[in-house]
């Protein structure tokens, strides 16, 4: 299973990314959570203390000059298709039960080529994603960056976390927009900070027939750990009961023929 996780900046993609990787290694699972966000922060949420945080792979200089044959500076050749095979073993940390590995961002303008950067993690996240027996949690930003058309065949679905909130369902519907023209298989939602009083059948219809997985009630202690640099998840919180819930649909969903859709 490789699921990855959009969504709108704030929405909690990345501590529902956390929270999904420590309950399916808690299941016996092997998982791999992949930090594919530049302003990376799942360590945090999975409780890694910032000192063991694992360095992202776009900022080895040295490495991708040596696998990509490439020299600093814009015209270079190097190559599109460099091996990354033993990155994942050599560059991750495990943090209760999860293998965890940075891709960090892509330097813009003016900081010298950027292909190769590119190209390793590209190949990286193409090789994770290829790789049979083990679940991938890809934790993205709100584009699909890392994502090409063979890599997306790969996938077995996007997960776009939303908030209630017009301008988190219109950013769900660019993300499915371009997860579309990728051709990833699956594109489902999961509504997070839920408040009792809220009617989510109301707030799965404005997901324009986005299916939806679940919901993850919102809980003020999960934006404390956050500040206090611990996991969300305990497997005792209310949120653990809603995970598991999500999980039962995820799944299975994320298991069916790639030509089926929806639920």
């Amino acid at each position: 299973m490789k699921i990855a996780i959009s969504g709108k900046g704030g929405t909690g993609k990345t501590t529902l990314a956390a929270l999904l990787a420590r309950a399916l290694a808690d299941s016996g699972r092997a998982v791999i959570a992949v930090d594919a966000d530049p302003d990376a922060n799942l360590a945090s949420a999975l409780g890694l203390p910032a000192a063991e945080w694992p360095e992202p792979i776009s900022e080895m200089r040295e490495l991708i000059e040596e696998r990509t044959g490439s020299k600093s500076g814009y015209g270079t050749y190097f190559k599109i298709n460099p091996d990354v095979r033993d990155l994942p073993e050599r560059f991750s940390r495990v943090v209760r039960g999860v293998r965890l590995l940075t891709l960090g961002g892509v330097a813009k303008g003016g900081a010298g080529c950027i292909c190769p950067a590119s190209a390793v993690l590209k190949a990286l996240v193409t090789h994770l994603l290829l790789q049979p027996g083990q679940v991938v949690i890809l934790d993205m930003e709100a584009g699909i960056e890392h994502l090409g058309r063979a890599t997306a065949q790969a996938v077995s679905g996007m997960i776009i976390v939303v908030e209630p909130g017009q301008r988190s369902f219109q950013t769900a519907r660019t993300i499915r927009r371009l997860a579309a023209e990728i051709q990833i298989p699956r594109v489902a939602a999961v509504l997070n900070k839920h408040e009792p009083d809220m009617d989510l059948e109301a707030m799965a219809q404005k997901l324009d027939g986005l299916p939806l997985l679940g919901a993850l009630s919102f809980d003020p202690r999960i934006a404390q750990a956050d500040r206090d640099g611990l996991s969300p998840y305990t497997g005792e919180e209310p949120q653990a009961g809603e995970i598991r819930a999500i999980l039962e649909r995820l799944i299975p969903w994320a298991s069916t023929a790639k030509d089926q859709k929806g639920l």
